[in-house]
């Protein structure tokens, strides 16, 4: 975009009323942004007059004001509850609702217990770090037995049943898959029975040409 230049009229005009002139009407008369009457001001060295700032228009804060000065607490200000709490007071039934040290939250679970989730796969409880979210103090179980005759899962990869069946926690039952290969799968189930078949042969049709082509 061509930039405006100014033009001798406009800096006679900005020269005779930014010192003493509200700057976003001068820029309004100008047809231009309030940004760049005050770049052109900075450019040519003009500054509001002390009168200006001082009066209503300004509008703004000045250097040493101090508005909220008056609502302040002064120095050595003592506040109107001191010396009132004491010891394990708390106003009406506050009390009887507060945590006491070692308390623990009624959903509160002790280590290695298992659950459902909402998913269908069990979890197991393996560390009660406060630290983190609760999430974190959770695994798999299908993923701990792996790890535990396999090692850790490689980074892409899941633990995947076999047949299907989030309940069927046994060794034999699980396959580490790409999850590359693991969304294809879910992405052919959600596609009609015929095709999703189709697709599955053209897949292990693939392969064995693939193996036969080595």
């Amino acid at each position: 975009m061509k930039r405006r230049r100014w033009t001798d009229l406009e800096e006679r005009t900005v020269r005779a009323l930014y010192p003493h002139a509200y700057t976003a009407a001068l820029a309004s008369n100008l047809e231009r942004s309030l940004g760049s009457v005050y770049q052109f001001a900075l450019k040519l060295g003009l500054r509001k007059t002390p009168e200006y700032l001082a009066s209503p228009a300004a509008c703004r804060l000045r250097r040493g004001d101090s508005p909220g000065a008056p609502f302040r607490f002064s120095k050595g200000h003592v506040p109107a509850n001191k010396g009132l709490r004491r010891p394990g007071w708390a106003p009406g039934r506050m009390a009887e609702t507060q945590f006491r040290k070692g308390a623990r939250p009624q959903t509160w679970v002790p280590v290695g217990t298992e659950v459902l989730d909402p998913d269908g796969y069990r979890k197991r409880k393996t560390s009660d770090d406060r630290t983190v979210p609760s999430r974190l103090n959770w695994r798999l179980v299908h993923v701990l037995l792996w790890e535990k005759r396999y090692g850790p899962v490689p980074s892409g990869h899941a633990v995947t049943f076999k047949n299907g069946d989030r309940t069927d926690i046994r060794l034999r039952n699980l396959a580490l898959v790409p999850r590359r290969e693991l969304m294809r799968r879910n992405s052919v189930h959600r596609l009609p029975k015929v095709l999703a078949e189709a697709i599955q042969l053209r897949g292990a049709l693939m392969r064995q040409i693939n193996r036969r082509a080595v």
